[in-house]
């Protein structure tokens, strides 16, 4: 280091870790125990808002998702739907709910989405009497 550079902590290494602009270290390799992944320990993961359109296969719904966009060429609002097949655990998910799901990884040849929560349930699903 020579007697010319006028920040010096910019160039002072801690010995383990990263160095920070102050020239403390922060430790690295911190991992969450097996079982406790969050979402913060997952990373960044896309999330969608959909409608449900069939739980008829066990533990698994099918969501519809809306996406608005203006038309590249004609700029008119142009509305494209798309289907994911979700993982619903709990089978708690009712066709007419909206739910957010969340991308994971391939749980089976279609399935690449797992349920996070029920946003909102149908009102017009009536209870069935038997």
């Amino acid at each position: 280091m020579s007697d010319s550079d006028p920040n010096p902590a910019t160039t002072t290494a801690a010995p383990t870790g990263t160095a920070t602009p102050t020239g403390t270290a922060t430790p690295t390799g911190t991992a969450t125990p097996a079982g406790t992944g969050t979402a913060a320990a997952r990373g960044h993961r896309k999330e969608r808002v959909g409608e449900v359109i069939s739980n008829k296969m066990t533990k698994t719904i099918v969501v519809r998702v809306q996406r608005r966009f203006p038309h590249p060429e004609f700029k008119k609002v142009v509305t494209q739907y798309n289907k994911f097949y979700a993982h619903d655990e709990k089978n708690e998910a009712k066709v007419g709910d909206r739910v957010r799901i969340q991308e994971c990884r391939p749980l089976s040849k279609t399935k690449r989405w797992r349920l996070l929560e029920v946003v909102e349930r149908n009102p017009e699903v009536a209870p069935v009497n038997a």
